[in-house]
């Protein structure tokens, strides 16, 4: 017997539905309760939303929103300017998506999104997660909803102990079952309410839980849900170029589009590798200009990504006479001026600071 098979079903939403009522969290993209949610607004939050916390996205929201105000707005935004309002969000493939999605949505549908899930995720930067959450939320249709606040609530619902992330196929299934027909939007942020304030990873406050009675794994709470053992993050090394004319402009170029902080500006550097540190004749024969006389600045910059560490050695030079006007060069003091990623001003202040 499952926790919830001795309530009726229409009885199991109503239980979180009737504490959502009165205890759901206050956000600038939420509808107020009996008003039509704006779908404009339930977009942008979520890929705004994606790995990044409440706290940090409310400020970022309504910067975007007085900025550009609506969908057509967005897709005739210059994308540097959005990227730009981006940094401290991270993720910037998420930035860049969400200016193609405005496009595509302005230019083939009128600036209106679709309401159905599986049409939602042929639009850039939605998933299966981001596509249910439109559903529901902004149109009402019956979508199953599931994030890691909802993955821990159903885990320890149902109990489940199987570890994440091989669980998470079991864990959808079983919020599906729960996902009711007649307000699934509410419903599903909700569930989300309740996974951020009273199912919180450390210290859940059971005695809170409006699904408290019909839980599973309320003994044991704090152990679920189960994670295996994550594997070592691999180093990755290189070397950056900071190189700076005669006036001082500083040489930037722009990432390709696709990959790892794709279509950004960054100072030039080698390939990151997880070969062993190159010497500095290697190092400087992939330089982005040669007969520079390049010299190593002390210390490295660390950065952390998902999936590796990347530490930088920075080779410091002075270019004379002509340069190239295709390349793109900067005065140091418009570099704040510029959507540089995190990493990028690591690389910046490190340089600065040791000349």
């Amino acid at each position: 017997m499952t926790p919830l098979d001795d309530i009726p079903d229409s009885s199991r939403p109503a239980l979180i539905l009737e504490w959502y009522d009165r205890n759901r969290r206050d956000m600038p993209w939420r509808a107020a309760p009996g008003m039509r949610p704006n779908s404009y607004h339930v977009w942008l939050s979520e890929i705004m939303l994606q790995q990044t916390t409440v706290a940090t996205v409310g400020p970022y929201f309504n910067r975007f929103i007085a900025r550009w105000p609506d969908m057509a707005a967005l897709a005739t935004a210059d994308l540097d300017d959005i990227l730009h309002a981006w940094q401290g969000l991270g993720y910037y493939a998420r930035a860049q998506n969400l200016h193609r999605c405005a496009q595509r949505v302005a230019q083939e549908r009128g600036g209106v999104l679709p309401e159905c899930e599986t049409a939602l995720r042929t639009l850039p930067g939605i998933g299966r997660y981001t596509a249910a959450a439109i559903a529901a939320i902004a149109f009402g249709r019956r979508a199953t909803v599931v994030d890691g606040n909802v993955e821990r609530v159903m885990a320890r619902l149902f109990a489940v102990t199987a570890p994440l992330p091989g669980a998470k196929n079991e864990l959808y299934r079983l919020a599906q079952s729960l996902t009711p027909a007649r307000r699934p939007g509410d419903y599903a942020q909700a569930v989300m309410d309740l996974g951020a304030t009273i199912c919180t990873p450390r210290n859940p406050n059971c005695l809170l839980c409006p699904w408290s009675q019909h839980c599973a794994g309320r003994d044991r709470a704090a152990e679920l849900p189960r994670r295996a053992p994550r594997k070592a993050r691999p180093l990755r090394r290189g070397a950056a170029f900071w190189l700076t004319r005669e006036d001082g402009a500083v040489l930037l170029r722009r990432r390709p589009e696709k990959g790892l902080l794709g279509g950004m500006m960054e100072i030039p550097s080698t390939p990151w590798r997880e070969e062993p540190v190159l010497s500095h004749a290697q190092a400087c024969a992939q330089a982005p200009l040669s007969a520079v006389n390049w010299r190593a600045l002390p210390g490295v910059v660390r950065h952390d990504f998902t999936h590796f560490q990347l530490e930088l050695t920075i080779l410091a030079g002075t270019l004379k006479g002509d340069f190239d006007p295709d390349l793109h060069w900067c005065p140091i003091d418009g570099l704040p001026d510029l959507a540089l990623p995190t990493l990028m001003k690591k690389v910046v202040r490190h340089a600065v600071a040791h000349l």
